[in-house]
């Protein structure tokens, strides 16, 4: 399949304005294939020619201003339009499309619980051309109309409000200006709940199995949704750009979200049919957040190409945060961002494939997919929040309120971008961007205190990376009234590099860089903060600082410069006074999967679940009055997690709750049952048993998981032939495909499966080759043998990338996973 590339991009927008799609889609041939028309209206500028993308099983027919054209003349999806004249034209395009199972172009699911089909689109970067013919790229926005035929029970979604026109036809109100990738439809018998908001229509969609659990949560998402309206209102001057606002929980949904104009897709485990804590409720409303900003960060104004990703991403992403502080109930969004998303951007920055935030080289849009990642995200964002700090809030509105005036309904670059805000600053914004998006890397920062001859204390921070800084450095010394606790003195602002030390007076207890978390660098502690670190983490008084700290220590891991185990101790000993739910999610999370499966030796990784095992066991001790249900989930499931021996949770299993609570629903059944799986305490009639309890599509990838996972090697051959076999017949969905592959790999199992290591480079490419990039995520991501952190593996590795030519995606994330692998074996060599 060909990509698009810039220099192709650029001659077709040159030569081509076009004007509106009229799209007809039949829903109702079958579970394969659906029959798609589009007539296409442009205008040629000059005589001259181009191609149009399409994707068919079977392109039955193609007009050009009457004229029929030659099927035959399609060659790697594209469709010649050659002789071109100057002047308007019409081109209809007549083809049978094929259904997906990866979540790429039009996803056809059909619910195990009930049997109902769903089918939506995922048309992002180039899968426009699996649904209908088009000219894929950004900046050829045209208005879109719509018709469907579907089946007389189901309800179609689309951008605009759609009209059922009777007998199963729909028609979708036509678009303003938008791009290609952001057209959207989504078609099923949906459980439905609308509102409306201001006159705006309101709409929450999901499967008719899931509809107890929207339900029960339609209020507060709404509550959500009408929240960030109201306060993106107050923020920009340019209305809400769309005739509505829907949001479909979607099967099998690759992304977080997809910010389509008025019809966002979301995945649907965003309807919780378990219990959740209050931070995933929170990242919840982020990620509605984040979502509704892109109506005018990406979809009013739109990138010209995929080089400035990052003016959709990183202002979605810092967006979503701030709005959620600032509308709704959740008080510590920055926290979870802190530590999560912001340890993300960190990891992506320091491998060989880290990027600028905003690259000047991304020739095509295989490459430009590659870049949607912690730094397009979270280091973006990142810079962001910093660049809001040193405009001030009002001049940062102002210069994007002057973009989207500059640019509604149309393309923009990063010098557009950075031109609209010098419009509203005194500051030099060019060089900022210089300096904070045409870079890559992470900077060090380190605090060197020293005394002075006339007593005096004062701080120097040394640099290792070539960044300025403007950070907050706290000072904090211990409470005479309690000792555990420390108690803020003071906090400096700080611009790095300095032109003289900063004075401090008496010598604080904890010093620490990026107090607040405002910038992006790698912080250190000297010799004495490091000691209060270890001894009174936890009587910092707040969160945000403690996120900077731990963040901290993360960092000095993976650097080589804290022992893993003293990781762990630490962890042992301040979880369990922790009380902001994000902290203690982060650090087990970091502690169970990095720490104990991967940087501790085999002999090591017994006492360190041991430890992990007692600092859970003490979570949940903590809250046996039931005060903090979030807290004790997160502690029940990491005791599963890390058990070493089966007894306390097959009993769990057996009784249906945890002693004290929670009751095991789905979710925690399911984990346990992996977890038997892992330590050969369950078997194949009892995944079974559990499948017939919860059949679920949720209860499908569980049992997936589950069979995977069994220590048995007949067990791991089928589930290695599921993933791995080359039949199109039988390929396993992207969730299935992803629920088999974490199944598979498991430290406790290493020689078992040390046969299928060196077939992993070899069939993972062939893999990818075959299903495109979807699945090559995911084969790069889950089914990679993680635990096997050893030289051979690493040897594989680097052999299959300078050897067997794996897709760009699946090589991306090869790299990235090797990377991880040798950085690994270099914390275990100490």
């Amino acid at each position: 399949m060909s990509v698009l590339t810039r220099d192709e991009a650029q001659l077709r927008a040159q030569l081509l304005d076009v004007h509106r799609y009229t799209i007809d889609l039949d829903l109702t041939t079958g579970s394969e294939t659906f029959a798609s028309r589009t007539v296409i209206r442009f205008t040629a500028r000059t005589e001259g020619e181009t191609f149009v993308e399409v994707k068919p099983a079977e392109l039955r027919s193609v007009t050009l201003d009457g004229q029929p054209m030659d099927p035959e003349t399609l060659d790697q999806h594209r469709l010649p339009l050659k002789n071109l004249t100057a002047g308007e034209h019409e081109l209809c395009v007549d083809a049978v499309m094929r259904y997906s199972r990866t979540g790429e172009g039009m996803h056809h699911f059909t619910d195990p619980t009930d049997g109902e089909t769903y089918v939506y689109t995922q048309v992002f970067m180039d899968d426009v051309q699996r649904v209908f013919a088009a000219f894929d790229q950004p900046d050829l926005k045209a208005v879109f109309e719509l018709t469907v035929s579907a089946p007389q029970d189901w309800t179609v979604l689309a951008n605009g409000v759609t009209e059922h026109l009777g007998e199963g036809r729909w028609r979708a109100a036509p678009t303003p200006l938008i791009s290609t990738y952001l057209v959207a439809v989504a078609a099923g018998p949906w459980h439905s709940v609308r509102a409306e908001h201001r006159g705006l229509p309101l709409g929450l969609h999901c499967r008719r199995s899931l509809a107890p659990h929207l339900d029960a949560d339609a209020e507060e998402i709404l509550g959500i949704t009408r929240a960030c309206y109201d306060r993106y209102h107050e923020k920009f001057e340019e209305p809400y750009p769309f005739d509505s606002y829907d949001q479909a929980f979607v099967p099998e949904f690759n992304a977080g979200a997809m910010e389509n104009p008025g019809l966002v897709t979301f995945r649907d485990e965003f309807v919780y049919r378990s219990a959740v804590t209050d931070t995933e409720r929170q990242t919840r409303a982020m990620v509605i957040a984040h979502e509704m900003a892109h109506m005018w960060f990406g979809d009013l104004v739109t990138l010209k190409w995929w080089d400035d990703i990052w003016l959709n991403e990183s202002f979605a992403e810092y967006m979503g945060y701030q709005t959620t502080l600032e509308a709704t109930r959740f008080t510590e969004p920055w926290v979870d961002f802190g530590v999560a998303r912001k340890a993300w951007g960190y990891d992506a920055d320091q491998r060989p494939s880290t990027h600028p935030v905003a690259p000047e080289a991304v020739d095509d849009t295989a490459a430009a997919l590659l870049n949607f990642d912690g730094i397009s995200y979270a280091k973006g964002a990142s810079a962001l929040r910093q660049l809001v700090a040193w405009l001030g809030e009002k001049d940062f509105l102002a210069g994007i309120n002057t973009h989207f005036a500059r640019h509604r309904f149309a393309n923009a670059t990063l010098a557009d971008f950075i031109d609209s805000l010098a419009s509203a600053t005194d500051r030099d914004v060019h060089a900022w961007a210089d300096t904070w998006l045409r870079t890559t890397g992470v900077d060090t920062l380190t605090p060197r205190l020293a005394t002075a001859p006339d007593g005096t204390r004062t701080l120097t921070v040394d640099r290792a990376g070539s960044r300025p800084h403007r950070i907050t450095v706290g000072l904090y010394d211990h409470d005479l009234a309690d000792e555990a606790r420390l108690v803020l003195r003071e906090r400096i602002d700080l611009d790095i590099p300095q032109t003289a030390p900063q004075p401090l007076g008496k010598r604080p207890a904890l010093l620490l860089l990026n107090d607040g978390d405002l910038g992006y660098a790698k912080v250190r502690f000297d010799a004495e903060s490091f000691d209060t670190v270890r001894t009174r983490l936890s009587g910092l008084p707040d969160p945000l600082t403690r996120a900077v700290v731990w963040n901290a220590l993360r960092d000095a891991v993976r650097d080589g410069e804290l022992p893993p185990a003293a990781y762990l101790e630490t962890a042992r000993a301040h979880l369990p006074h922790e009380s902001d739910l994000a902290l203690v999610q982060g650090v087990l999370s970091f502690a169970c999967a990095q720490i104990a499966d991967r940087y501790l030796a085999p002999e090591d990784r017994p006492a360190a679940l041991a430890t992990l095992t007692s600092l859970c066991r003490d979570l949940i001790r903590r809250t046996e009055d039931g005060d903090n249900p979030g807290l004790r989930l997160i502690a029940v499931r990491h005791f599963i997690d890390v058990a070493a021996h089966p007894d306390a949770i097959a009993a769990w299993l057996a009784d249906g709750t945890v002693p004290g609570g929670p009751e095991l629903d789905p979710e925690l059944r399911w984990r346990i049952l992996g977890r038997l799986a892992v330590l050969d305490a369950t078997d194949e009639a009892a995944i079974d048993a559990e499948l017939a309890r919860d059949p679920s599509a949720t209860g499908q990838e569980g049992a997936a998981r589950c069979r995977a996972a069994l220590p048995d090697p007949e067990a791991k051959r089928r589930a290695w032939e599921a993933m791995f076999a080359a039949d199109d017949s039988t390929d396993l969905s992207n969730y299935l495909f992803t629920a088999t592959a974490q199944g598979f790999w498991q430290p406790e199992q290493s020689e078992l499966v040390r046969e299928y290591v060196p077939r992993y480079y070899k069939d993972a490419v062939a893999l990818a080759a075959r299903r495109g990039p979807a699945i090559a995520v995911a084969t790069g991501r889950w089914a990679f043998p993680a635990y096997a952190v050893d030289a051979e593996n690493l040897a594989l590795g680097e052999a299959c990338l300078r050897d067997a030519e794996p897709s760009a995606a699946l090589r991306r994330k090869l790299a990235d996973e090797l990377d991880d692998l040798a950085r690994a074996l270099r914390v275990r060599r100490g």
